[in-house]
């Protein structure tokens, strides 16, 4: 990959208070990166085990939806090195680990919903001993009918949770009177987190109640409340700790919940350590995925390609339980307008019951299932006119300031700072957009079996929590007497920089180099009460608050330095690792030692909360994100039209990140998105067979891209930009937004398919876009192109 990191992108930001020097805005590498590549990292797995450790390994169901008659467990027992087995009669405490609903039971109490849904424990000396073991169950069930596609969940009305509903206008009224009118149906699949490291808990008895649990897990507070209920007892009994995880994408936000209370339950039980690691198949058959969606769009619009009226219908496969799918819908619907103003309005949004796993958070959290409907409609509208894509998408852009009134959005909220337009121009120019469209229509009129494609998609993306008490953090700063300083927060590291960028606000503010500050693991017992690391504002919060806490220390030095040395507390400044008061520059860790001599406070804690967030889910309206994040994208592919084969020739991508924090890992977490959302709509097809068992269950049949997968051509930028919201250093996220940015790839194959027929229809293509999708919708524009010849023949 080559991306272009311009010299713009290395401008430090403004600090919080203007000095020469800065921490923040600078291109750090990782705080892991040296331990990552030595392979000296610690993850779960790899803390060394304490004397007398067992491990765990579920026992799963082999039915989609059945009652279980009977289980013997007799060729389990007498397996080599089996301890025990547990079933959910073994639970002391609530059966439960729905992190909203309660209606996802950790052990089957009877029924089965899903192939893989997890029925009992068993506890052995050895992970293979454990493995072994579960595969002797005799289980005989009683089978019921399953449902499996959110389409046939719709028609049963089997859902979740109730139909959502969002309308503004009158969608039916305008879509009568639109000189033009669209209908059609789309399908998009879900995708597995497919984390490097799998699920996993280890479970430590401590004295009286107490559990420590080192989890891999996105949220250690909602680990706790699961554990603590499980084995009904207090909060303050479990200790939950996680250093770092080998991904998480969503993946371990509220699922690593099932695991940490399987391996608490036997280690309460055993008073002896217990782990339990999931191996890739387990992992895949058990825990839930990216919701796939299936739509039905009504749009009117007019001869310029402006849309007038928008009317939608999705519906998300949720799978057996709740889990996080209401939250996942709502966000699908605050996005289905992504950066386009959409006057009359009516989107219906349901999430459908099924007899498989029980779907779950995924980077984007339904964002990119709403916004992929409105791209691909918008696509529809621009080859039904004639017209470039780019084209309608620019007139349909949400207005700037109060242009028009077209910059409220369907549920409310105002757009503030849209800078869709300037940072399309830019992307447009500088990927030489119109001049390539010109060389691959010369290109495709010229070659019959290899078709060129090419898109530009926008990305508007709401930033916070839509829950609106999750949108705070808390931190605590430790400055030891050597001038070092120790944080922890209530982020938790996957890989994505979040550890480094909140020592980075730390040293900032403090004035000290960053090699000064290091992060502990997120521990419930240090930070209570925390929020997950998702939805984008882990960096947001956590620095926030950790930038409280050090502040605090930092007037208290700036009093103590300023009484010292007959200055002024207001001047002090603190940099390069000294702190200035008048003419005086004295070295951080001598003032420290001093002030500690005099007994002033060197630690303190640090708490932020979101302002200015509030929804009502009733009305589905309010003002659920605190800002928004935006980019854009430009792909160029080539498709073999007999084979169905596809390769990505260039990419292009501009991302607004506000004013980075650091922009080395912002472009990383850009380019990784990309990659991982071109994924979702291209390659990685999850799989049913009829009788509801997942098939693609491992890296042999599910297929994540590779390194051949990545364009040679892939330019990566950061767009200029402030954040007008207070967000920390007026930065803005970058975990989720650039999942969005890979719609451009998809898009660009459906713009090779349409080729095939002059670019006169629509092609029918579903994502994944795989080969066999992409043949079909070559069949099926090659099929209307024939008849239209051959109507227009005969006449």
């Amino acid at each position: 990959m080559n991306s272009k990191t311009e010299a713009f992108l290395t401008q430090p930001a403004t600090p919080a208070v203007p000095m020469a020097w800065a921490e923040v805005g600078q291109s750090h590498p990782h705080e892991s990166a040296v331990l990552h590549v030595l392979g000296e990292a610690t993850y779960t797995d790899d803390i060394p085990e304490a004397a007398g450790t067992l491990h765990a390994a579920l026992g799963i169901s082999a039915k989609a939806h059945a009652n279980i008659l009977s289980m013997n467990f007799d060729a389990v027992k007498a397996m080599p090195g089996v301890v025990a087995v547990y079933t959910h009669k073994d639970i002391p405490g609530t059966n439960d680990c729905g992190p909203i609903i309660h209606d996802d039971p950790i052990l089957s109490e009877g029924l089965v919903e899903y192939v893989g849904q997890p029925i009992f424990i068993v506890v052995a000396t050895s992970h293979d001993n454990a493995r072994r073991a579960v595969k002797k169950a005799v289980i005989e069930y009683e089978e019921l009918p399953a449902i499996l596609t959110p389409q046939a969940a719709r028609d049963a009305k089997s859902f979740v949770v109730p139909p959502m509903h969002l309308a503004r206008g009158d969608a039916q009224a305008a879509f009568e009177r639109s000189p033009h009118k669209l209908r059609g149906s789309l399908h998009v699949g879900g995708q597995e987190q497919f984390y490097l490291e799998g699920q996993i808990s280890y479970a430590i008895p401590k004295e009286g109640k107490g559990m420590l649990i080192y989890c891999s897990t996105q949220h250690p507070t909602e680990m706790q409340h699961v554990v603590a209920h499980a084995l009904h007892r207090h909060s303050h009994d479990i200790v939950v700790e996680c250093r770092r995880m080998g991904g998480g994408f969503g993946g371990k936000e509220s699922q690593s919940a099932l695991w940490a209370a399987c391996a608490a339950i036997s280690a309460a039980h055993l008073r002896r350590p217990v782990k339990l690691r999931a191996d890739r198949d387990d992992d895949m058959m058990v825990t839930g995925k990216r919701h796939c969606f299936y739509y039905e769009y009504e749009m009117g619009y007019g001869d310029d390609g402006r849309i007038i009226a928008a009317k939608v219908e999705m519906v998300s496969r949720a799978g057996f339980s709740a889990d996080l799918s209401a939250p996942v819908a709502t966000r699908a619907v605050c996005h289905f307008d992504n950066a386009y103003y959409l006057g009359d309005v009516d989107i219906r949004a349901m999430a459908g019951k099924t007899n498989t796993q029980s779907n779950t958070a995924f980077r984007g959290f339904g964002g990119p299932q709403g916004a992929i409907a409105i791209e691909y409609i918008v696509d529809e509208i621009a080859r039904n006119l004639g017209m470039d894509a780019l084209d309608v998408r620019k007139i349909n852009f949400y207005g700037r300031n109060d242009e028009e009134g077209r910059n409220i959005t369907q549920y409310n909220q105002k757009v503030v700072d849209n800078v869709i337009h300037d940072l399309v121009s830019q992307l447009e120019d500088e990927s030489s957009y119109r001049k390539r469209r010109e060389e691959i229509n010369a290109f495709n009129a010229k070659s019959r079996v290899l078709k060129r494609g090419l898109a530009l998609t926008p990305v508007k993306f709401g930033i916070a929590f839509n829950v609106t008490h999750f949108n705070q953090a808390g931190a605590l700063v430790h400055i030891y007497t050597d001038g070092s300083v120790l944080v922890n927060h209530g982020g938790t590291e996957m890989g994505q920089g979040i550890n480094t960028k909140v020592c980075q606000v730390v040293a900032h503010e403090l004035g000290i180099d960053l090699a000064m500050v290091r992060a502990t693991a997120t521990d419930t017992s240090k930070v209570a009460n925390t929020s997950a690391t998702a939805a984008s504002t882990g960096a947001d919060l956590n620095g926030k608050a950790a930038q409280d806490a050090a502040n605090t220390i930092r007037k208290r030095l700036a009093e103590f330095a300023a009484k010292r040395h007959d200055g002024d507390p207001a001047t002090v400044r603190f940099e390069a690792n000294f702190v200035h008061v008048g003419d005086q520059a004295i070295p951080f860790a001598e003032l420290v030692q001093k002030a500690y001599m005099a007994r002033i406070q060197l630690w303190s804690d640090g708490f932020y909360a979101t302002p200015g967030l509030h929804w009502d889910p009733k009305t589905m309206s309010g003002n659920p994100f605190s800002y928004y994040a935006y980019g854009a994208s430009v792909s160029e592919v080539v498709v073999d039209t007999l084979t169905g084969e596809w390769k990505l020739l260039q990419a292009d991508a501009l991302y607004d990140a506000g004013n980075s924090l650091n922009p080395a890992i912002d472009i990383g977490q850009v380019e990784g998105a990309f990659i991982q959302g071109m994924g979702w709509l291209t390659t990685e097809e999850l799989w049913w067979n009829p009788a509801g068992k997942l098939m693609t269950h491992a890296p042999s049949t599910y297929k994540i891209p590779g390194v051949s997968d990545c364009p040679e051509n892939f330019n990566v930028r950061l767009f200029k930009n402030r954040n007008v919201m207070d967000s920390i250093h007026r930065s803005k996220a970058v975990g989720e937004p650039p999942l969005l940015l890979p719609f451009s790839v998809f898009l660009a194959i459906r713009d090779a398919c349409s080729s095939v027929g002059g670019h006169r229809y629509n092609p029918p293509l579903r994502a994944p876009a795989t080969s066999e999708a992409i043949l079909d919708a070559i069949g099926a524009v090659q099929e209307r192109a024939a008849v239209q010849d051959a109507a227009e023949a005969a006449n």
